[in-house]
């Protein structure tokens, strides 16, 4: 069995989907069951991260464990829960969905090797866990998914600017379901253990590019408007959010306006024996989404 947690998230709810389309034993791990949308086949558990006891029976009888846990500062303590009771269980493998920037010792800050993205410092701490744990274990490091575009559907459909914090800096933007593939076939295979995927779409994006390309499918103007980093700081401290997160998100838009996340990788197609989805496959897959 298969314990998938995030399950009700992007990437972990493709992810029990993907696997158990193909037969395998799947346990969603959620906090609200209830929110769970699995296949017929696949189990729920309820478990937090925070309740050890119930960490402890979500990973009972599993053989491997695909740990994504909310980004966030609370990241380091989830991924030690999880990682100590999956151990304590005798779990043979641990997939783990960090990010794009994220070090550990002996590599490079950055990944383009230029000093450290915030965001890495959330994940590290679990990077160098599954490593000293004893059991075999892959790192999945995405680039920036095209599902946060969703973020743009309401001013798209009114009509108005969608926010570009990043100018012309490029990522190599990702299809979340191209992430979930990979993700379950690392979770089936011995043959990426050991290995940390960086995954990327097949070209590097700013957001004007993403404007423009959603723009083509949807046959009609996706105009963008500049927000300095100190407005969209302000705005989100406003808004309520953690300090904490306010300043990890503008690091990273920083570190991305600078030019410094262009990477773009070929460990999709490596895993999957495909090149990865374009954005503009993406957009056409989700216009509805951006349509009033």
């Amino acid at each position: 069995m298969i314990l998938i947690t995030g399950a009700t998230g992007n990437i972990g709810g493709e992810v029990v989907r993907q696997l158990a389309a193909t037969g395998e034993r799947v346990r969603a791990m959620a906090r609200d069951p209830f929110r769970a949308d699995v296949p017929d086949g696949a189990e729920v558990v309820r478990a937090d991260f925070d309740d050890v006891s119930s960490l402890e029976h979500a990973v009972a009888g599993a053989r491997a464990v695909f740990l994504a846990t909310a980004p966030g500062p609370a990241v380091p303590r989830h991924d030690a829960a999880l990682l100590a009771a999956a151990r304590a269980a005798g779990v043979a493998k641990v997939v783990k969905l960090s990010a794009i920037g994220t070090t550990v010792a002996g590599e490079p800050d950055g990944p383009d090797g230029n000093g450290p993205v915030k965001v890495g410092t959330w994940h590290r701490p679990g990077e160098e866990a599954i490593r000293a744990s004893g059991a075999a274990w892959t790192v999945l490091r995405p680039s920036e998914y095209a599902s946060n575009t969703l973020r743009w559907a309401q001013a798209i459909r009114a009509g108005t600017p969608v926010p570009n914090m990043t100018g012309s800096g490029a990522q190599g933007v990702v299809d979340p379901r191209d992430v979930a593939a990979v993700a379950a076939a690392v979770l089936t295979s011995p043959a990426w253990d050991g290995r940390v995927l960086t995954l990327t779409g097949p070209e590097a994006l700013s957001v004007p590019d993403e404007a423009r390309l959603l723009s083509r499918a949807l046959g009609r103007p996706v105009e963008t408007t500049d927000v300095p980093l100190d407005v969209a700081r302000r705005q989100m401290l406003d808004s309520g959010l953690d300090p904490a997160f306010v300043q990890v998100t503008i690091d990273g838009r920083a570190f991305i306006a600078a030019g410094r996340n262009a990477t773009v990788t070929d460990h999709v197609e490596r895993v999957l024996g495909r090149p990865p989805r374009t954005f503009a496959t993406w957009a056409t897959d989700h216009l509805k989404a951006f349509i009033a």
